[in-house]
Formats: C-alpha cells, structure tokens, sequence
C-alpha cells in the first residue's frame, strides 16, 4: 500500500463508517416502521436514503481522484432514456472498480438509489456497504445454480412493483478479466468450438437467461455497456483512488429492447454469446484505434451533489466527535486515549480488509494468499507509525479543548 493511500484510509475510513452506520441505522427504522405498510413508499425513502452513502463513494472517483469517465452511445436514443425506465445492465468485468464506474453513470442518471444488481451472498454481511445493498434490494445468490435458480426467480420477481425507474447490473462473466482466466477461456473455448476470445471471458449465460426470463414482462430494455481503459492509462483500483491517482474509464452504451431478444432459452443465451463476441471485437478496435468507431460523445460532467454530501456529512460528524469528546472526558486519562487509538487502528484495519475483500472476491486464491499477507505486514507496520502521529495530535487536542 503507498503511503498516501494508508494515511488516506483513517479520515476516509471514519468519516465512511461513521456516516454508514447512521444511514444503516435509518434504514432499519424505515424497514422497520414504513415497509410493512408500504413497501413503495419504503422503496422511495430508501432510494434517498442510500444515496447519502453511495455519493460518498462517488465523491472519491469525481473530486479525491479526479476519475474521468468518457461515456459513449451507439445512439442519442440510448443516452436519452438512460435512467427513464427499468432496465437489465449487462457488462464486460475489466477491473477492481468496474461497478462503480456503474454508481457514477447512475448518479449521472438519476438512478443512484435505485441501481440494484446481482451479488454474491457473502457480501451481504459486509458491515455498512452489504448491509445497506440488502435493504436496497439487491439479489444475493450462492454461485450454486441448484440453490440460486429458486432465488434468482424470488429476487427478480419481486421487483415487478418497483416505484422507480431501476438498473439491475450482472456481469455475466462472472469474475474479473485477468489473463490467467483469458487462458483459460481461450482453452474451454477451442475445446467447444466456440470463437476464442482475447479481450473478454465467455459469459456465463444460466443467469441471464433467468433474469430475462423472469422481468421480461415489465423491463423494457437491455443495455449493454463495453468498459476499456486505454492502454496508456493505468487500470483504476481503489487503492490508486484512494491515492488520490487519476485514470480515464471509457464506456461504451449500446441499448437494446427485450423484444429483440430471443424468447426460448437456448436463444437467448446464444444472443448473450454472440454479445459478447461483438464486445470482443470492439475492444480490439479501441485497444487498437483508441476509438469505438462510430459514436456520440456525451459529457457526464462532475456534478457538486457528492461534494456537498461529504462536506455536510464530514462537519456533522467532526462537530459530534467534539461534542463527544468534550462529553465524555475520553481524552482526559490514559486508559480513554488507549481506547481511542485501538478505535482508530481499528477503523484503518477494516477499511483495509473492506478494500482487499473487494479485490479478492474476483481473484484466484493465489491473489487472495497475496492480499492476507499484504493486510499481516499492514497490520505489523502501519499501526506503529499511525500511532505517533495519533498521540501527537490527541495532545494537540487536549491542549486547546480540555
């Protein structure tokens, strides 16, 4: 990890778990109190609510790291009913950040709040980010189809009655591109006479012949949106935004209505294949061309919603700390100062492990052997150094406020 990125981590990480522990705790009052009598108007509430969270998020790509996302349409047709009607997001998985670039097309959208996807179960028990995805709706699935068919259809169902415009996102591939997993794609694919990809994996199609199946009947649209970094630019991760590195993501938008698509399954999983062969090509024509080919530009812009969501949350809470502080005499022995650093180590170790877990989760065991020993020698250095700099400004504060 650099340096800038671990003394990011403390005041990103406490103004993040502060903040999302508060929205968590909304959240259950709402579900608690407004759903049962009205799950629309919950759903309503909740879209507002989780954005409070999320535009932290992309306050980090838009305003710390300075992310530029160039967004391209195969049409102005495309663009225009972006965020205006239920739809189901397919997606090529290039990096670490790829569903995020996603939270920033829908905040661009209007639709932060209600972009939905399809997740693996496990990350529903991730404090703050899992916990409030389960309250938004997302689908969780086990990567067993015996024990996801059934959940799949619930969780797709029930979405029929949504209030509002929704994006359900799957990235058919499953996992994240590496070339590990090219080569072995490329191999499955000369053994099944399949077309060899080079710049994509071959989707896994069980899954989006569920979802189309079950929604096809009250979402109106496909979108399938083509991801690439230009080869002169570095990949985006979080560890780099959290840096403060910037990067350039180009998105690609091509739309297609659910009439388009085959009604029987084998069709509709060949029209998934065939997708991705198209996708295939056209990410050799950029990678070659640094191009789309034929394209209408649209600026997203930056807008200053996300800046001033993180500066209301970061007075409120710095102002509550103070309170707190003062309050509880915390910083007034040495046993209340030794517990405030534990807390803020403690803080920058989960931050640490929520970053690696959203890497590893894509990667193969290896990878994740790597990360663990990575967080062992985080865990053994930067405590040390971050504790000097803790006691020094604890007694910065004892000395004007107490």
């Amino acid at each position: 990890m650099a340096i800038p990125a671990a003394l990011a981590i403390l005041p990103l990480g406490l103004l993040f778990i502060l903040s999302g522990l508060v929205v968590n705790l909304i959240q259950v009052a709402f579900y608690i109190l407004v759903r049962p009598m009205s799950k629309n108007l919950y759903r309503r509430i909740n879209k507002v609510v989780v954005e409070l969270l999320w535009l932290e998020l992309i306050w980090l790509i838009d305003w710390w790291a300075g992310v530029k996302v160039e967004v391209f349409a195969a049409d102005s047709e495309t663009f225009e009913l972006m965020g205006k009607e239920h739809s189901l997001v397919i997606c090529n998985h290039r990096s670490d950040i790829d569903w995020l670039v996603g939270w920033v097309l829908a905040q661009r959208s209007n639709c932060l709040g209600s972009t939905l996807a399809v997740m693996k179960k496990s990350l529903k028990f991730l404090p703050i980010i899992g916990w409030s995805m389960w309250f938004s709706d997302y689908v969780f699935v086990e990567r067993s189809w015996a024990k996801d068919e059934r959940t799949l259809k619930w969780g797709l169902e029930r979405l029929e009655d949504f209030p509002r415009p929704f994006w359900l996102a799957l990235f058919v591939e499953g996992t994240r591109f590496t070339h590990t997993k090219l080569s072995a794609a490329r191999q499955y694919a000369i053994s099944s006479d399949l077309p060899i990809p080079s710049n994509v994996l071959i989707p896994r199609t069980k899954g989006f012949v569920a979802a189309v199946t079950h929604i096809r009947s009250f979402v109106p649209a496909v979108y399938d949106i083509t991801v690439a970094v230009p080869r002169d630019q570095p990949s985006p991760t979080m560890l780099r935004i959290l840096s403060g590195q910037s990067s350039v993501v180009n998105l690609y938008i091509k739309r297609h209505t659910i009439q388009e698509l085959p009604v029987t399954d084998a069709g509709i999983a060949q029209w998934c294949k065939d997708t991705f062969v198209a996708k295939d090509a056209l990410l050799e024509q950029f990678f070659t061309t640094n191009t789309f080919g034929i394209q209408e530009y649209h600026n997203i812009g930056r807008p200053k919603k996300s800046l001033f969501v993180v500066i209301t949350w970061s007075c409120l809470l710095l102002l509550g700390l103070v309170k707190f502080f003062q309050w509880s005499l915390l910083l007034s022995s040495w046993e209340g100062i030794t517990s405030l650093l534990a807390f803020l180590v403690f803080i920058t170790v989960i931050m640490h492990i929520l970053i690696i877990f959203s890497q590893s989760e894509r990667s193969d065991h290896v990878m994740v052997r790597s990360k663990c020993l990575n967080l062992k020698l985080f865990w053994f250095s930067w405590p040390v150094k971050f504790t000097k700099i803790s006691i020094s400004l604890i007694f910065c504060y004892k000395a004007n406020f107490i």
